[in-house]
Parts: structure tokens; sequence; C-alpha cells
């Protein structure tokens, strides 16, 4: 028969894995810890989960309370559980990862000291596991890219093949060669829908523009490299 005593209590929290691309760089959303523990230092905006509402709810609240930053799609990228994961208890946390462009200047609130994007590849260690989750937010944000017409998002309305191949340069951290990736990304079902436009406003030669097309998922899916 089950008896609550039995059982340990723990803790659930959720963490977000929040990217976009500034500056040419993919960036990740962090908050400086004000409080202990790991007080001071960089981590993955999140927090516990309220006895009363879901993780999904949670996600929402603490990217708003934290950062200031509100309406993104969040998907769940994975659970976390290791045993001394928080020096404070027991817990477990559940991510959640948002790729978006166009995101806005973070603002700190709450227990946060400070909140910024920050490069990918200019982050150090931060507090708890978060960079395992950033981690594994990275790669997921990568293979989206992979078979997704994500990419699309980070161009205008109207884009160059060689606008869209500078974002998966960026995103997947290569140079990708110009003409193959041309090949691929105009050979994708549906990826592509060509406007019969050009522009020279990279200086170059006129480039053909593009908008993004009906497709879902890429078939065939790119691959980095």
């Amino acid at each position: 028969m089950y008896s609550p005593g039995d059982f340990p209590p723990f803790a659930v929290t959720v963490d977000l894995v929040v990217l976009t691309v500034r500056s040419d760089a993919l960036c990740a959303l962090l908050v400086r810890r004000g409080e202990a523990p790991f007080r001071g230092r960089w981590a993955l905006p999140g927090g516990f989960v309220r006895i009363a509402e879901s993780v999904d709810d949670a996600a929402a609240r603490e990217l708003a309370e934290e950062t200031g930053v509100s309406g993104l799609h969040l998907e769940q990228l994975g659970t976390y559980g290791e045993p001394r994961r928080d020096p404070r208890m027991r817990v477990v946390s559940v991510a959640y990862l948002a790729l978006a462009p166009d995101l806005p200047v973070p603002v700190a609130g709450t227990d946060a000291a400070a909140a910024s994007w920050v490069p990918v590849s200019e982050v150090s260690s931060l507090a708890f596991d978060h960079s395992v989750i950033l981690g594994d937010g990275v790669e997921r944000a990568r293979a989206k890219l992979e078979y997704t017409p994500l990419g699309t998002a980070f161009c205008g309305r109207e884009f160059t093949v060689a606008e869209l191949r500078r974002v998966y340069e960026i995103v997947w951290g290569v140079s990708l060669d110009p003409r193959n990736f041309h090949r691929k990304v105009t050979g994708a079902e549906g990826f592509l829908t060509a406007t019969g436009q050009t522009t020279a406003r990279d200086g170059g030669r006129p480039a053909a523009l593009y908008r993004r097309g009906d497709a879902a998922v890429l078939h065939p899916p790119l691959v980095r490299g």
C-alpha cells in the first residue's frame, strides 16, 4: 500500500535555455545569481515550480520574472536529476528550449542580479549543472536547423541564400561551402520559394531573393559540415 512517508521529499525546478543570434553570434540568455547558492555566478534563468502550477506555466513565469522576456514558444529539452546537482536539497529540473530572433534586451528581476545575452562561445562555468543543460540546448538547436526551416526565422521576410547560410554558420559554428549549401537549400522540397527578384545589398553581383516555403520538415535534411 502506498505511503507518502516511504519516499523522501524533493523539489521540482525549471531551467530555460533561450538562444538567439545577435551581432553575428549565437547567444544564450543568462542571469547572474543574486542569492545563494552560487551567488554572483552566471546561470540559466529558472526557479522552483509552485505547488499549484504546471511545469509549462512555471517556465513561462520564471522567464518573465527573471528577465522580462515573455511570449516565447518553449519546448521541453530534458529532465535533469543527478542527486547532488543542487546543494540545497534533492532537486529535479525540467529544462526548456527557446530559439527565436529579435529578442529584446533582458531586464533582471526577482532573485537575479543581472540578465544578459552572452555569446555561447564565451560561456565558461555556470552554476549548478547549467553548463551541461546549455550544451544540450545548443545541440538541440543545431539539430533543429538540420530538419526544420527554423533558420529562415533569423532572416528578413525576403533573403538571399548567402544571408541564410550565415545563420547556419553562426548557429552550427562551422564554415559552409557556398555552392554546396546553395544546392542543398534550393533542392530541399518546400524549403525556399523564389521571389523572382534580386538584390545587390551585399555589394557583389545581384543575388536572387527567396522567402520561406511551406515545408515544416526538410527533406532531405541538411547536414553540418
